[in-house]
């Protein structure tokens, strides 16, 4: 049964004490948080995995999508991509190797990061997603809970804008038209386990 709160502080409590829960029973439980642009899932995810963190002295593994779509027209790429490199392993219970996408220069890796921005996850510990397509179809059958933020959009287009100082404005419409399609594809709210309003 899917649980809604319209209070952001109540939603972390609420999803803070079932993760707890899930740590009992599995040692790489999956956390999947969605929501269009600047909804707020960079800044709940944080929060997560603070409290899990005060809970436990486990520091959770948190992947941000923006380290896997390749670029502004890969919303739906980098969704297959966290599902076929990452979520595909752990759920077999393999090591995830995954490579990060450097924006600057356009492609996978990156000659300023350590091992050509590769990274692992081999389990153990809980693994928390968090951006615009993690919780697809094919994704959310191998999480564990699945979180959707939702907010205004007057609100997401202010944050996108403070965010950068206004250096990304331009790009807004070309994801929210691509959150839009992969949305109405996938009903990914209508996928979560918990709703927040923020």
């Amino acid at each position: 049964m899917q649980e809604t709160h319209d209070n952001f502080d109540i939603g972390l409590n609420s999803c803070t004490k079932k993760i707890l829960d899930l740590l009992d029973q599995n040692p790489t439980p999956v956390i999947l948080i969605d929501g269009q642009g600047a909804s707020g899932k960079s800044t709940f995810a944080q929060l997560l995995q603070d409290e899990i963190f005060r809970e436990t002295r486990l520091a959770p593994r948190v992947i941000h999508m923006d380290e896997l779509y390749p670029g502004w027209d890969g919303l739906q790429a980098g969704s297959s991509y966290l599902h076929d490199v990452v979520l595909g392993p752990i759920s077999n219970k393999k090591v995830a190797h995954y490579q990060i996408w450097d924006w600057e220069n356009g492609h996978r890796g990156s000659e300023l990061e350590p091992g050509n921005g590769w990274r692992e996850f081999s389990g153990g510990n809980l693994l928390i997603v968090e951006g615009c397509g993690s919780l697809s179809k094919a994704n959310s059958e191998l999480a564990d809970l699945r979180i959707w933020i939702s907010s205004d959009r007057t609100t997401r287009f202010s944050r996108w804008h403070e965010r950068d100082q206004g250096k990304f404005d331009p790009y807004f419409v070309t994801w929210e038209l691509q959150e839009q399609e992969f949305y109405k594809e996938n009903d990914s709210a209508l996928l979560a386990d918990i709703k927040i309003s923020n």
